[in-house]
């Protein structure tokens, strides 16, 4: 839906959220925007957090975290 439609029809879209559905907004044709339900977010959020510390398991910055903290204020 584009984005003049979307804000035109912004409570008809959030009812459509509110019972589980998902829009795509886009700008001069391109995808930019997704509008989800709040429940929809917070399994997304927990998968995506989920996704990060398995991507950041084992993994290291090679020094004391404090020391970086410390280099990072010079």
């Amino acid at each position: 839906m584009g984005a003049y439609d979307a804000k035109t029809h912004l409570p008809r879209l959030l009812d459509e959220v509110e019972h589980g559905g998902s829009v795509t907004i886009t700008r001069h044709g391109r995808p930019v925007a997704r509008l989800v339900g709040v429940r929809g977010s917070a399994s997304s959020t927990t998968d995506l957090m989920a996704a990060f510390a398995t991507a950041r398991a084992g993994r290291t910055l090679g020094i004391p975290l404090r020391e970086a903290i410390d280099e990072g204020r010079r």
